[in-house]
Formats: structure tokens, C-alpha cells, sequence
């Protein structure tokens, strides 16, 4: 039997209202600080397939959640498409070598890099009761391609934009490999057991309206296109952060069976502007879940209300933030397992 949150994705209503938050295996869990102190770097620790579903089980085991989400990052797809990948600490992601001054055709494949993700994804789905849901997720085409051309995050995406501005159809054919490689690896999770994907467009706040649509809503429309040809029925979530008064356009036109919501969307808003029925995922402020108090409690609930009136899975506007007291997601956990909308 499927879980209450696959079917929630699947547009049905159930009995409460399910629960997972992104970035819910990570640094603010003791488990996960004293693992990653064993085996050293993020990346390592990502291509070690037994500590990584570990982790991916931390949350579960500690919490219960309704879906346990894959331990990886987005740019495993830059690495497996040949750019050079490092986190360094205090620092963050580095890629190299940056495209803003590299030719796209320079970069040598290596798809073999993929392989001990899917590995990670059959050894969570092998000890996973059926009735918690295997996430698998990538970053969306834009978000992966800033990372890309400047070789490292930025605040406001200066590189990738210029590029798209002055080089359209150079930057078409980054994002469309992008989605090429983004195609093949969800399929690879899907097929190793993950049950619904999540496309995460973290910098999509920071487009134009029509540039918007070309970079985000186009490729993510492509995305979801193939993967429900291959995988019918598979539900595929959209996350465009700070996509603002454009969500209901990403919404109708990227065919996503879900759409998360970041924190700065009102959700009355959102539950009156995205289709009818339409499963939407979010909003906690993550600042207000470290905060904790009464305010939380009360947001939460307000939250619940606003989308009562549709398939709603439980989430935050983005990921938990690692100094978030234990005792704060306790708190979150309880108040959504007792509202009864």
C-alpha cells in the first residue's frame, strides 16, 4: 500500500496531512555530525552509498516522517557531466572549470559518477517500510547552470544571466544538456525505487518574467514531460523558489503534479491562484522553525487552514537550517499530526 504522502502527490486526501522537510538529513541532527565527522567531506560522504542511505534514514528513524528524501546535491549532474567538483569549507561548492570562459563541448563526460547514487537510492528503498515514500530529487536546469557557468553560488546570479542575456543560444544548449543528463539520472532513481522526484530550482527568484519562462518553466516542463512517458503516473514536484506571482504559471504550464511553496508566498494566495486539487507542498518560514514559540505553532496552523481545501503535504519555504533545535521539529511534528482540517 502506498503512503499518505505518495498518495497526497497523487491528489487524494487523507485522514491528516503528511510530512517532510527538505534538507531533513543534515547538520542539525547529532547522528548526522558525528557520521560526517567519521567519514570527512560532504562529497565523500555522498559517494560512501552506505553511510549516504544512512543518512537519507536518519530523519526517518528519529522523526517518522512521511518521506524520506535522497542524501545527495544537484551538482552531481555537473560532475557527471565532466566538470571538476569540490566543497570547501567555509567556501561551499566549487566547479570548475567555469563556463562563463569554457566552452560546454570542452567538458569530458563521466557518467559513471551517477552510478553510486542509485546504489544509495536501492539500499534506503530495501529498508524502508511501504509506507514511508522515497524522494529522489536534482536541481532544475537554471539553478544547476548558474553553478556551472560561475563555478560557485553567487547572490544574485550575475554570471548566468549575463551569459543568457548576451548568449541565448549558447545558454540554451547548457541548459539543454543539463536537462538531458537531469532526464537520464531521475530515471536511474525511479528505476533503483525512488516513488516521486523533486526538481529543486533554488535561484529562480532572480529571472524576468519572460527570461522565466524560457529558463525555468520551458526545461522543467521538458523534464517532467519525459519523465511521466517513462514513468506513468510517477509524481514530479517543482520547487521555483521566489517564483513569486509566476508559481500559477509554472504551475499550469510545466505539467509538475505538485508545486513547492517558498516562505515569502502568503498561502491564501497561493491556495486561490494554483489549479483546482492541485497537491501543493510548503510554506514554513525555516527561520521560524529555528525560532520555535508560539509563533510557530500558530504559523503552522495557519498554514494547514490556508490549504485545507486541497492536497497539502507539509513542509518548510526552503531547508532546515542546521542550528534548529531537536526539540523545535518535535514541536512542528506534533502540532501537524494533531490538526485535523
Amino acid at each position: 500500500m502506498p503512503g499518505i504522502l505518495l498518495d497526497t502527490l497523487h491528489g487524494k486526501r487523507g485522514a491528516r496531512v503528511p510530512l517532510w522537510l527538505m534538507r531533513q538529513a543534515g547538520r542539525y541532527l547529532p547522528e548526522y555530525r558525528e557520521l560526517r565527522a567519521e567519514k570527512g567531506g560532504f562529497l565523500e560522504l555522498v559517494y560512501d552509498t552506505e553511510a549516504a542511505a544512512e543518512v537519507t534514514l536518519q530523519p526517518i528513524a528519529r522523526f517518522g516522517f512521511d518521506g524520506a528524501i535522497l542524501f545527495s546535491d544537484i551538482l552531481i549532474v555537473p560532475y557527471a557531466m565532466g566538470q571538476d567538483l569540490a566543497f570547501l569549507a567555509g567556501e561551499g561548492p566549487k566547479l570548475s572549470p567555469p563556463l562563463v570562459d569554457t566552452a560546454l563541448a570542452s567538458l569530458a563526460a563521466v557518467p559513471e559518477r551517477l552510478n553510486p547514487i542509485y546504489e544509495t537510492v536501492r539500499r534506503v528503498r530495501a529498508r524502508l517500510g511501504e509506507e514511508t515514500t522515497l524522494l529522489g530529487f536534482a536541481g532544475s536546469p537554471w539553478t544547476v547552470a548558474t553553478y556551472m557557468v560561475a563555478g560557485e553560488g553567487s547572490r544574485d546570479q550575475h554570471d548566468a544571466r549575463a551569459l543568457a542575456y548576451r548568449d541565448p543560444a549558447g545558454f540554451q544548449a547548457i541548459v539543454d544538456a543539463i536537462a538531458d543528463v537531469t532526464i537520464e539520472y531521475l530515471a536511474g532513481q525511479v528505476e533503483a525505487g525512488a516513488e516521486a522526484v523533486q526538481l529543486f530550482d533554488s535561484w529562480s527568484g532572480s529571472l524576468a518574467p519572460d527570461e522565466f519562462e524560457r529558463w525555468v518553466i520551458a526545461p522543467n516542463a521538458r523534464i517532467a514531460a519525459a519523465m511521466v512517458e517513462r514513468f506513468p503516473g510517477l509524481p514530479v514536484i517543482g520547487f521555483p523558489k521566489g517564483a513569486g506571482e509566476k508559481l500559477p504559471a509554472y504551475a499550469r504550464e510545466t505539467g509538475v503534479a505538485a508545486v513547492g511553496v517558498d516562505e515569502t508566498l502568503d498561502p491564501r494566495w497561493v491556495a486561490a491562484n494554483l489549479p483546482e486539487n492541485m497537491p501543493v507542498q510548503g510554506n514554513l518560514d525555516p527561520l521560524l522553525l529555528l525560532a520555535g514559540g508560539e509563533r510557530l505553532i500558530s504559523r503552522t496552523r495557519a498554514i494547514l487552514e490556508a490549504f485545507a481545501g486541497r492536497p497539502h503535504v507539509f513542509n518548510l519555504g526552503h531547508g532546515i537550517g542546521q542550528h534548529t533545535p531537536i526539540a523545535h521539529v518535535e514541536t512542528l511534528i506534533e502540532t501537524v499530526r494533531k490538526w485535523r482540517g
